[in-house]
């Protein structure tokens, strides 16, 4: 490869890794206190709240990225609430943008992190939160001292299966997404169907494997010490 062709695909491997990162980070936000409430719910609701949870995965990710393109529209209903509520003038551009590629592969990646969290949190012994009380920590110390570093292993958990699923995704950024969106897989599948150049799609996925055992690593590295210093 030339100098320009290999700069253009540690471009492309860079913009893989901040949006697995940004899905990521986004997913574990929304997914811990929806985890956190499961955790604390009786029986049956915990029952209701997981079949709500496993929903999504009897849909297909194609149909639920279509939903999102259809929803992103600029005459979509996303751009119809903004205009009522006079948020925007007019509509704006939603569909074919970071935003709505973060939204969507978030969207479809919620389950995978949600369950491994509940898992963890439903085995913290409930009696912790009484003797932290009875040793005088108010909620939220018990909460940031006791709760989080307990629970960090279902979070790293989540977090390595959210980043392994987003690194490799390929429907959701090349139906939502622009051209500046596009992760490796979508041109490895370019490689691999339409150009028919198999020995540069196996180059960028074994490249993509290698970012990936890296990235994984460093956390399995990383987590064990911040849950140390918690």
């Amino acid at each position: 490869a030339q100098p320009a062709d290999e700069a253009i695909f540690g471009r492309l491997f860079l913009r893989t890794l901040v949006i697995a990162v940004e899905v990521t980070v986004l997913v574990l936000l929304v997914a811990y206190p929806v985890a956190y409430a499961m955790a604390r719910m009786s029986p049956g609701w915990a029952r209701l709240a997981t079949v709500l949870v496993l929903v999504p995965f009897w849909v297909s990710i194609l149909v639920r990225t279509t939903a999102w393109f259809i929803l992103l529209q600029r005459e979509g209903p996303v751009n119809a609430v903004l205009l009522a509520l006079g948020v925007v003038d007019q509509p704006v551009q939603l569909i074919f943008t970071r935003f709505a590629v973060l939204v969507a592969m978030v969207h479809v990646l919620l389950p995978f992190a949600i369950l491994p969290m509940v898992g963890v949190m439903k085995r913290i012994d409930p009696r912790l939160a009484r003797a932290a009380s009875s040793l005088g920590a108010t909620r939220w110390q018990h909460f940031r001292r006791v709760y989080v570093p307990l629970s960090l292993p279902g979070v790293g958990a989540a977090g390595l299966i959210v980043f392994m699923l987003a690194v490799g995704f390929y429907v959701t950024p090349a139906l939502v997404g622009g051209a500046s969106d596009q992760m490796v897989s979508s041109f490895i599948a370019d490689y691999t169907s339409a150009t028919l150049n198999w020995g540069m799609a196996g180059a960028l996925a074994v490249l993509l494997l290698a970012m990936t055992a890296a990235v994984v690593g460093l956390a399995l590295l990383l987590v064990p010490q911040l849950r140390g210093r918690l």
